[in-house]
């Protein structure tokens, strides 16, 4: 999946300056700080600086590259099998008929 992702990220590597930190754990942090809720601030020590994570996740998100990855995993999905049950589906409280039964107006 990383092959298929890789592409749509900005390149590690911009112009002049510093290195920036590699694009792939950058992603695992943004991913597990959304998967848990936990604020960025307690974001685990193996993913770096959370002032170094969030700062890419802010620039990415300006940048519409959350977008792009968001529409490129929409046409990748694989919906073959995803399937209701109706044993789980609860209908409305208004679905059952009108109020009184059969006999009343």
């Amino acid at each position: 999946m990383w092959a298929k992702l890789e592409p749509l990220l900005p390149p590690e590597r911009g112009g002049m300056g510093r290195s920036r930190h590699p694009n792939r754990p950058m992603v695992e942090a943004i991913l597990w700080r959304h998967r848990t809720g936990a604020p960025w601030r307690d974001l685990p020590e193996e993913f770096g600086p959370w002032t170094s994570v969030y700062t890419r996740f802010e620039a990415w998100t300006k940048r519409g590259v959350w977008q792009r990855i968001l529409e490129f995993l929409r046409k990748e999905a694989d919906l073959e099998w995803v399937m209701l049950d109706g044993t789980i589906l609860r209908a409305h409280q208004h679905s059952a008929g009108k109020r009184g039964g059969s006999g009343s107006p």
